[in-house]
């Protein structure tokens, strides 16, 4: 019995020191600031005889008294500041807790591990993607075309495109005759069917007969389609996009190579105007068959 007494000890202070540490950690450092204060202020009164103990005792757990105030005010500043940050749909609400919960237990039960160090970057990568999102952008990896379907499908009056014919590895027009091509282009038809006016402008370096035979076969369809010389706009206006009814656009970044290596799909209000812009120059200089 006296050895378990003897072995619950330790644990008792070292509860005890790690209550205290919690304590210290979730108090406000101005209230730790005032409670110091306040205990030097009644100690200081005492020694020097500028107060009687009870007068020196009082002043000390006045101020004491007050920077717990200021503590529990903060406190619940916190608290309803975090109620108002969960303030949103369930699904966000409800999953808000446990994600937190888990990557901080995953930092604690594997501290200066790469554990640690990947639920940061984690978190570090999902604020800046979740930055992107509220500023009105999707960013998507090259591969994934799952916007630029869905911004056409949902398109029900026009879309206003700017394509760029240039060398590629796998030939110029390679985009077009793989798999995400053809089926971009059964959206394309699908879309004309629901009377969708499209507009597309051909960038190109030279007429060759493969993009003359693309682009008669869009001309057919309905598309309208123009020609565009490469150099005939400024530089800055070279992008490939596509605009759907004025409202949202998508935009790729390419590689060295001319090869999609990011999606963007944007209802961002400055990217729409960029884009509007790009694209009504390009089209008042190409020319239309």
């Amino acid at each position: 019995m006296a050895g378990d007494v003897l072995r619950r000890r330790p644990r008792g202070r070292a509860g005890s020191a790690g209550g205290l540490a919690r304590l210290l950690a979730h108090t406000d450092p101005v209230a730790l600031i005032g409670i110091a204060l306040s205990v030097s202020l009644s100690v200081t009164l005492d020694l020097t005889n500028a107060a009687t103990g009870v007068e020196s005792l009082l002043a000390g757990l006045m101020g004491i008294t007050i920077s717990l105030l200021v503590d529990s005010l903060a406190r619940a500043e916190r608290r309803f500041h975090l109620r108002t940050l969960l303030e949103g749909p369930p699904w966000l609400v409800q999953a808000v807790p446990s994600l937190v919960t888990a990557a901080r237990e995953a930092v604690e039960a594997h501290p200066g591990s790469r554990v640690a160090e990947e639920a940061r970057r984690r978190f570090e990568r999902f604020r800046a993607e979740t930055e992107q999102l509220r500023a009105g952008r999707i960013i998507r990896p090259g591969e994934d075309y799952e916007d630029l379907f869905a911004g056409l499908r949902g398109c029900v009056r026009s879309m206003d495109a700017v394509t760029h014919v240039v060398p590629r590895p796998r030939g110029e027009l390679s985009w077009w005759r793989g798999d995400v091509g053809r089926g971009y282009w059964a959206a394309n038809l699908r879309a004309l069917e629901r009377g969708v006016r499209i507009t597309r402008v051909f960038v190109h370096a030279g007429i060759s007969d493969e993009l003359s035979e693309l682009v008669e076969t869009q001309r057919r369809a309905g598309v309208r389609v123009g020609l565009l010389r490469w150099g005939a706009v400024r530089p800055d206006l070279h992008v490939n996009l596509a605009l759907w009814d004025a409202t949202s656009a998508w935009e790729p970044t390419m590689s060295a190579h001319g090869e999609i290596s990011l999606n963007q799909f944007s209802v961002n209000a400055g990217d729409l105007e960029r884009l509007r812009g790009a694209f009504a120059a390009c089209a008042r200089e190409a020319t239309y068959r």
